[in-house]
C-alpha cells in the first residue's frame, strides 16, 4: 500500500477550475471542432449556446472550447454577462483579445487598425451623452475611433456592424472569431435582441464568427422571448450529470498519475454522493484523498471524508447562495425543498407551493421573481419551478428551522 500525500491530491473543486480530466465531453468538443472546421470553410453553421444546472461544468467546457479555437488560431474572447451592466464595454474588451491574437498574422497593420477604430468607436458609446470628459471611460485602445461605424448608438445596429468587421478581419488571415459568453441569461432585453439579430445576419453571409454561450437552464426561453427566430439560430447542448463511467474516470485517471487508485466500494460510494455532479465528484474526491491513509482509496475513506466536504459545500456552493435571498425567498426556496422531496427532479409545481404555505399564487411573484433574478431558481416549464444548483433541495431539508 501507497501513503497518500495531500501535497499530490489532484482533484480541484472550484468555479471554474478545469477538473485534471475533463471526463465525458468529448462529444461536445469533437462537435465544436467540426463547427471550427466548416466556419473555417465557408460552410453555414449555428453559433452554440451550452445549457444546464450549476456545477455540471458549464464554464470549464466553455474554457475547453475556447481552447480548441485557440489551437486553430482564431481570435478569441471571453466574457461573463452581468445583470443590469451593458454588454458593450465587456464585449469590446472581448472583441479587443481577439484582435490582438489574430493581428500578429495580418500583414496589413492598417486593416487591424481600422478594425480597433471601429471597436474603439463601439465602446465609447457605453458612456452617457452627458458625462463630462473627466468621468468618460476610455478604452484602452491606442487609435482614434471611427466615425460613422458602430457607434449609432442602437445596439443592434452597432453590434451587426463590428461583428461583420470583426469576421472580416478574422477572414482576411483565414481564421474565424470566436466569442465566449458566461452565464448568458444575464444579459439584458436590449442586449439579448441585439446579440440574436447580429448572429443571424452573419450566419446567412457566411461570416467567420461564432457565439457560443453558457447559461442556466432557462437560456433557451430567454432567447425565444427575444427574438422568435432563436430556437433555430443556435444549436442547443444540454450539458448534464456524468454517466457512471465518465465520473468513474474523472476519479480514476487522476489518481492513477499518481499512482494511486480506488476501490470498486469506493466507486459506488462517490457515485451515490456525488450524483456525477462534476463539482460534487472533485469536493469528494478531494476530501477522499487528504483522509485516505493509503492507496487504494476505500469506501470507508469516502465515508469518514464526507462529512468534511459536505461543511465546505455548505458553506462556499450552498450557503453562500442562500444568504443572497430575503427572508421571504429563503421561506420560498424552504417550501420548494419540502413539497419538492418526493417529486422527481425537484421540479415544484407553482400551485403546490402556494397550496403548502397556505397563500395565493399571485402572492409569491415577487419572491419568485427575485430568486430568479438572483439565479437561485428557474422556471423548469409551465406551472412549475426548480432549483438551479443540485442538490440544493437536500441541502436546505437537512437545515434546522429558522
Amino acid at each position: 500500500m501507497r501513503e497518500m500525500d495531500p501535497i499530490r491530491n489532484p482533484y480541484a473543486p472550484g468555479a471554474g477550475q478545469r477538473p485534471p480530466e475533463l471526463a465525458g465531453r468529448d462529444r461536445e468538443l469533437d462537435q465544436f471542432g467540426v463547427v471550427l472546421e466548416r466556419v473555417e470553410r465557408r460552410r453555414p453553421e449555428r453559433s452554440l449556446v451550452l445549457t444546464g444546472l450549476r456545477g455540471v461544468g458549464k464554464t470549464v467546457l466553455l474554457n475547453a472550447l475556447r481552447s480548441a479555437a485557440l489551437d486553430r488560431r482564431w481570435g478569441t474572447g471571453k466574457l461573463e454577462a452581468r445583470p443590469e451592466v451593458s454588454l458593450r464595454r465587456p464585449l469590446s474588451a472581448a472583441l479587443h483579445a481577439a484582435a490582438r491574437e489574430l493581428a500578429p498574422r495580418h500583414r496589413a497593420p492598417e486593416r487591424v487598425e481600422e478594425f480597433l477604430a471601429v471597436l474603439k468607436a463601439f465602446a465609447l458609446r457605453s458612456n452617457p451623452a452627458d458625462a463630462k470628459i473627466r468621468d468618460r471611460w476610455q478604452p484602452g485602445i491606442d487609435v482614434p475611433a471611427a466615425v460613422g461605424r458602430a457607434d449609432s448608438g442602437d445596439m443592434e445596429i452597432d453590434l451587426l456592424e463590428l461583428f461583420t468587421d470583426a469576421g472580416a478581419l478574422a477572414a482576411d488571415v483565414g481564421a474565424g472569431v470566436a466569442l465566449f459568453i458566461d452565464e448568458m441569461q444575464d444579459l439584458s432585453t436590449v442586449d439579448v435582441s441585439a446579440l440574436c439579430a447580429a448572429c443571424h445576419e452573419l450566419s446567412q453571409n457566411g461570416a467567420p464568427l461564432v457565439v457560443v454561450g453558457a447559461g442556466l437552464p432557462h437560456l433557451p426561453s430567454v432567447l425565444s422571448a427575444s427574438k422568435s427566430y432563436s430556437e433555430r439560430l443556435f444549436r442547443y447542448v444540454r450539458i448534464d450529470r456524468l454517466d457512471r463511467t465518465a465520473a468513474d474516470h474523472a476519479l480514476i485517471a487522476p489518481a492513477k498519475r499518481e499512482d494511486a487508485s480506488w476501490t470498486d466500494e469506493a466507486l459506488d460510494a462517490m457515485h451515490e454522493i456525488s450524483g456525477g455532479y462534476p463539482y460534487f465528484v472533485q469536493a469528494y474526491g478531494k476530501a477522499a484523498w487528504d483522509h485516505a491513509p493509503a492507496s487504494p482509496i476505500t469506501a470507508e475513506d469516502v465515508s469518514v471524508a464526507a462529512p468534511e466536504a459536505d461543511a465546505e459545500l455548505a458553506v462556499g456552493f450552498f450557503g453562500s447562495r442562500y444568504e443572497r435571498a430575503t427572508p421571504a425567498e429563503r421561506e420560498y426556496l424552504r417550501t420548494m425543498a419540502t413539497v419538492g422531496e418526493h417529486t422527481a427532479g425537484e421540479a415544484v409545481p407553482t400551485a403546490d407551493l402556494a397550496t403548502s404555505l397556505g397563500r395565493k399564487p399571485s402572492s409569491l411573484s415577487p419572491a419568485r421573481d427575485g430568486l430568479i433574478k438572483k439565479g437561485l431558481i428557474y422556471s423548469a416549464e409551465r406551472g412549475s419551478i426548480a432549483f438551479t444548483v443540485p442538490h440544493f433541495g437536500r441541502w436546505l431539508r437537512s437545515r434546522p428551522s429558522e
